[in-house]
């Protein structure tokens, strides 16, 4: 059984609430487990607990979930940008999967809501990695 560590960001939580549960119901549906979930202030915030989780002996991938909103300045694609990065060099680093379910930048909340479903991709993606990649030795 695969077992996955998810990281679920906090900020604009109506919609991520909605997301970490569609991450889960597609672990369980795919017959992972989720064998750890970090809450963290927001998607920023995510890198350090993907690398925590993604340091862990059990942990065969980390899907990490949140939304970022577009406001009146371009915060939302500094955050987007910055925390694409950081999870990108987390997966190298630690050599183990992390998946960005992370929407936007320069979406509404509106449109965030209809993305929800993103989460549930991350795991998919996750999984897909975890079954196609060699163990390292």
């Amino acid at each position: 059984m695969t077992t996955l560590g998810l990281v679920v960001a906090q900020f604009n939580r109506p919609i991520t609430e909605q997301m970490e549960e569609a991450a889960l119901e597609a672990a369980n549906a795919a017959g992972a487990e989720v064998r750890d979930t970090v809450h963290v202030p927001g998607a920023y915030d995510a890198p350090l607990a993907a690398d925590r989780l993604a340091r862990l002996e059990e942990i065969d991938a980390v899907v990490v979930v949140g939304t970022v909103i577009t406001g009146d300045t371009d915060h939302d694609q500094v955050i987007s940008d910055a925390t694409a990065q950081r999870l990108s060099d987390v997966s190298l680093e630690r050599d183990t999967p992390v998946t960005l379910g992370v929407t936007g930048p320069g979406m509404s909340a509106a449109e965030a809501r209809e993305r929800v479903e993103n989460a549930a991709k991350a795991v998919d993606g996750a999984l897909d990695l975890v079954s196609e990649l060699p163990r390292p030795e």
